[in-house]
């Protein structure tokens, strides 16, 4: 909650909401698109710029939550349901677990396959594990897993927060995006 206007998130907050949110995007759909590749030298290199990502999301995240942890979310309208305001926060607590899903279990994976991360070409990340082609498979699945789910509950939370805006019209979506304009009230109908 920012202290000049209880009803939006601080700048820190919606800062890194967008540059999470790019990254997260941008490493799903590049994840999509290099594992469809010929093994080679760009694949390879694409799979460490990929890594690169996933360690500087789980670093931005860590600092997000603790962010919020420090400076609590401007309260949801009262005019919602139980039952969304129940969701909402559901959500919010999956989608920071899945935060922190992905790149762990990328990272158990790269180790079994036996890849270490070496972030930015230039810190080498240790291993969690040793090298296993067994457990590399099973990694592997849990990570497509655990990506798939955060690109749907991605999904969902764009749908909700659009659908705020342009069907509730509450500020729900102005409260993360105070440049947009909180939309008015529908007319009653007669």
């Amino acid at each position: 909650m920012d202290a000049r206007n209880p009803n939006q998130y601080t700048r820190t907050a919606i800062a890194l909401h967008g540059i999470v949110a790019a990254l997260i995007v941008a490493n799903l759909l590049f994840g999509l698109y290099m594992t469809g590749l010929s093994l080679s030298p760009q694949k390879l290199k694409y799979f460490s710029w990929h890594k690169w990502i996933g360690v500087t999301v789980f670093m931005l995240v860590t600092f997000r939550l603790l962010w919020r942890l420090t400076h609590p979310a401007p309260a949801l309208p009262r005019t919602m349901p139980d039952w969304q305001l129940k969701a909402a926060h559901v959500s919010h607590v999956l989608l920071y677990v899945l935060f922190f899903a992905a790149p762990l279990s990328g990272w158990l994976f790269s180790s079994a396959n036996g890849f270490q991360t070496v972030y930015l070409g230039m810190f080498p990340i240790p291993d969690l594990l040793g090298k296993n082609k067994e457990l590399a498979d099973v990694l592997k699945l849990v990570h497509k897993t655990v990506v798939y789910s955060l690109g749907g509950l991605v999904v969902v939370h764009i749908a909700a927060g659009l659908k705020h805006h342009f069907v509730d019209r509450d500020d729900v979506l102005t409260r993360m995006y105070p440049f947009l304009k909180v939309p008015s009230p529908r007319p009653p109908e007669p």
